[in-house]
């Protein structure tokens, strides 16, 4: 796998998979370099015994040694160093996420704020295609937790609003995800034809998470990397990885799967902005710009009043100046007002929005 390097004394090791145990490979990384970190830690399913369905075959289970702790208190403490870690190499605006089961998610969730990250969001993955319950002692385990946490609270952190917005037919995104579980051609398999690792993570999830919560370029930490479902997705959506998995034999396989997997081209990877993400653009450069004159009058979109440019940048119209904002309030007798929605001008006999002029501005700075 390429492996490249971030210049300057906070190098990375991007684009890779690290071999060793978690918390001291991320103890060894340089503080403060990560942008996000997405964990599926063990869930320390503390199963005895096989799992049969009703014909008594046998369900294929969690049963890795990997899984297995010995005590509640062991799984704290294990928890508790990796999250140390994964903290201090955190930027001061990143964010983590964590995913878990009802064994493991409430025990993770208060490690996590005794670390002092500040929970953001609880997000809810239902299944839409869950396992049965074999036994019929228990509801259907249908849903996975994920826990979406700031570096401290009151920090800064990346929220796609729009993108996530879009994805969902441009209605709010909500905290309940429905999602089908890895299945199909998704499901790698080994050698033997065999699960390649008991619980990979559908492509799906990964997409939902590092749209909604990073941007290109990003650096996306997974601490316990598996089958490299987190490293396939950013590398598709143009973000740098980082993983760290001690077991040789998902290393193998995540390897080969992140080799076959190719970046989207970059104007794919542009998505849906919020406004105030958006270049600043003031009125008074479309007039120092000459696309709109001093002395030029525009109409409200409600034809009901007029104001003229003045040379500042600010309008005058009905012993009413100041911004465009100020004006259009004021004529409306409203306590606010958006001039950019408000105000039009006329070229060859068409009413043509101001906001046109700010857009042809924006697209050139992004260029």
């Amino acid at each position: 796998m390429k492996k490249t390097m971030r210049q300057g004394a906070d190098a990375l090791p991007l684009n890779t998979i690290l071999d060793g145990d978690c918390t001291e490979v991320m103890n060894g990384l340089p503080e403060g370099t990560v942008d996000l970190i997405f964990a599926d830690p063990p869930y320390n399913l503390q199963l005895k015994g096989d799992l049969h369905r009703p014909d008594n075959s046998q369900v294929d289970a969690v049963d890795d040694h990997w899984d297995q702790f010995s005590s509640f208190a062991a799984y704290d403490q294990f928890t508790r160093d990796w999250l140390k870690a994964a903290r201090r190499l955190l930027k001061p605006d990143g964010a983590i996420w964590v995913i878990g089961s009802y064994h493991n998610i409430f025990r993770v969730g208060a490690a996590l704020q005794d670390a002092g990250f500040w929970i953001l969001n609880d997000v809810v993955w239902r299944k839409s295609n869950p396992m049965p319950n074999f036994r019929g002692k228990r509801f259907t385990n249908a849903h996975e937790t994920m826990i979406w946490a700031s570096k401290e609270e009151g920090g800064k952190y990346t929220f796609n609003y729009e993108a996530l917005k879009s994805l969902n037919e441009g209605i709010q995104m909500r905290s309940d995800w429905v999602l089908p579980i890895c299945t199909g051609h998704e499901r790698l398999k080994d050698e033997n034809g065999d699960k390649a690792h008991p619980t990979q993570k559908p492509e799906s999830l990964l997409h939902r998470v590092l749209v909604g919560s990073t941007n290109p370029g990003d650096v996306v930490l997974d601490p316990f990397f598996g089958t490299g479902t987190t490293g396939a997705v950013a590398k598709m959506l143009g973000r740098d990885f980082i993983g760290i998995e001690r077991e040789a034999a998902y290393r193998k396989v995540a390897e080969k799967r992140i080799a076959d997997t190719r970046k989207f081209d970059r104007e794919a990877l542009q998505v849906s902005a919020s406004k105030r993400a958006e270049p600043r653009v003031p009125f008074g450069q479309l007039v120092e710009r000459g696309m709109l004159r001093p002395g030029e009058s525009l109409y409200s979109m409600n034809n009901r009043h007029k104001a003229k440019v003045r040379a500042d940048g600010t309008l005058i119209g009905d012993d009413v100046r100041g911004s465009i904002h100020q004006v259009g309030a004021a004529l409306e007798g409203a306590p606010s007002c958006n001039g950019w929605t408000y105000w039009c001008f006329k070229r060859d006999g068409k009413t043509v929005p101001i906001d046109v002029l700010r857009q042809q501005i924006r697209s050139e700075m992004q260029n």
